[in-house]
């Protein structure tokens, strides 16, 4: 006998984007450009860009209710992660996507049965401590999710994958602690040469494990991304050699970082809810894109503030609606440098919303604008359309940023890091009367301790787990900024069935 489905209709909210209840048709998912339809979670999990070059996003955003939200607040992080994800993702059983997000977010891997505790700062400004992984920031948040997802569905599906990543900073080594020594996974992680912090060095290069490869490009983190989208963009590689990737443009990671959205307002307020607004600092813009799904799916946002460094691309976006992306000439070397990024390659997920999910003028702006003009200029309509999804911005200089930290140690005893740091100094002029403002914490401040030294005098004290990393032998190779290099190197190194 076939069971009866109670189909709910989709309506559009103010905005022309869908949104459902959590009780309506499953949801399936589309490029951005338009040329890759419904396919299910499992079948986009380990992929990136879709073979149109568009990103993956759901056809629709699960609506969560008041009486869902207030329901909420029994559960802890494991439970709540659990209870957003199923509602994205259907062709995973229950009970093992159960299983992986309990063994995911436990007190033994992010150091506190919290997961993600929240730390009064300031009047008006609290901070989302996302940083208790094991690579001290919030990369992990994501990122040991992913490694278990991947290790499961490689298994289900019997294959391997290659994993071709991009970083500046901290995705490198969250993607290779998650990855390292998983069956059937090689990682490949480009970074630019010189331009990480010490720290951030060497928690990547000093990892021994066979399935990891480190490869330092000479130039930027945008030519770093740009090989990975070159790479991607070979399909008859890319289906060869099994390419996945761990970069914000993998949907599967987005997802698990919406869940941080949820658990901050649900620390944040009291029984009652209302609304709160999160500062985020941000450079490739998944973070704060995870933020935008939280409140497209109803969570009380009032406003998404984004912070830049002197890398202000997305900061000129959000005043003018155009949208400029820099050479690596022009992509300044700052004390942030996790945010020395002018493309923000998630950024077409919001900008999918923004048109209407129109992917033909998605299409149009980041096929054909962004490669011929460098950029482009949103019509005045659409530019409207960016308040009405509650995003603003603002930057940060390098003497704000050591103003900032100083200015939080002497509050409050506490030593943030520089990119932390960007997202306080901005929160402090986006603040509004009766609406806490969140900032979510970036890294712990000893990944930075030459300019958290500079601006506070003292040394971030370093935790036992890394105590002498800085002095262990490293494996890495530099090379140029070279896509066809990079295939080689996968070709003789990756893993194969």
């Amino acid at each position: 006998m076939r069971r009866r489905v109670r189909r709910i209709p989709r309506r559009s909210n103010s905005l022309g984007v869908v949104t459902t209840s959590a009780t309506a048709d499953p949801v399936r998912y589309v490029s951005t450009r338009g040329r890759d339809a419904g396919r299910r979670f499992s079948e986009i999990l380990l992929e990136g860009l879709a073979p149109d070059g568009g990103l993956y996003m759901p056809t629709r955003y699960p609506r969560v209710d008041a009486a869902t939200l207030r329901a909420w607040r029994s559960l802890d992080y494991a439970d709540l992660a659990e209870a957003i994800l199923e509602r994205y993702i259907d062709d995973i059983p229950a009970g093992d996507l159960r299983d992986m997000v309990r063994r995911t977010y436990t007190a033994e891997v992010f150091g506190t049965r919290e997961i993600t505790p929240l730390t009064p700062l300031e009047p008006g400004i609290v901070l989302l401590e996302l940083s208790n992984g094991p690579t001290l920031a919030f990369k992990d948040m994501a990122m040991q999710l992913l490694g278990n997802l991947f290790e499961y569905e490689l298994g289900r599906r019997r294959e391997t994958l290659n994993i071709l990543g991009a970083t500046s900073g901290d995705t490198g080594s969250a993607a290779e602690y998650a990855m390292r020594g998983k069956a059937g996974i090689s990682v490949f992680m480009l970074s630019p040469d010189g331009r990480m912090s010490p720290f951030q060095q060497a928690q990547m290069f000093t990892l021994q494990d066979p399935n990891i490869h480190n490869l330092c490009v000479r130039g930027v983190f945008d030519d770093c991304q740009d090989i990975v989208k070159a790479v991607s963009g070979d399909l008859e590689f890319k289906r060869r050699m099994r390419i996945g990737t761990v970069n914000s443009i993998n949907w599967a990671r987005l997802l698990a970082q919406v869940v941080y959205y949820f658990a901050g307002w649900l620390r944040a307020t009291g029984e009652d809810g209302g609304e709160v607004s999160f500062t985020v600092p941000s450079g490739n813009f998944g973070n704060i894109c995870a933020g935008h799904v939280a409140r497209m799916m109803g969570l009380p946002i009032r406003r998404l503030v984004t912070a830049t460094n002197e890398n202000d691309v997305l900061d000129e976006f959000f005043r003018t609606g155009t949208y400029r992306v820099r050479g690596g000439a022009e992509t300044f070397e700052t004390s942030s440098p996790s945010m020395d990024i002018s493309k923000a390659s998630n950024f077409e997920r919001f900008v999918f919303d923004v048109v209407g999910r129109d992917p033909d003028r998605t299409r149009h702006l980041f096929a054909e604008a962004v490669p011929r003009d460098g950029g482009f200029t949103l019509t005045p309509g659409e530019f409207a359309r960016v308040a009405e999804f509650g995003f603003t911005s603002g930057r940060s200089t390098h003497a704000d940023r050591l103003a900032t930290i100083a200015s939080v140690h002497r509050a409050s005893g506490r030593l943030i890091d520089t990119h932390t740091a960007d997202g306080v100094h901005v929160a402090r002029s986006h603040t509004e009367p009766g609406v806490p403002m969140i900032v979510l914490e970036t890294a712990r401040a000893v990944k930075f301790a030459d300019v958290v030294r500079e601006a506070t005098g003292v040394t971030p004290p370093l935790p036992d787990a890394v105590a002498g990393i800085e002095s262990l032998p490293r494996r890495f190779e530099v090379i140029p900024a070279d896509a066809e290099l990079v295939k080689a190197r996968i070709a003789e190194d990756g893993t194969r069935a």
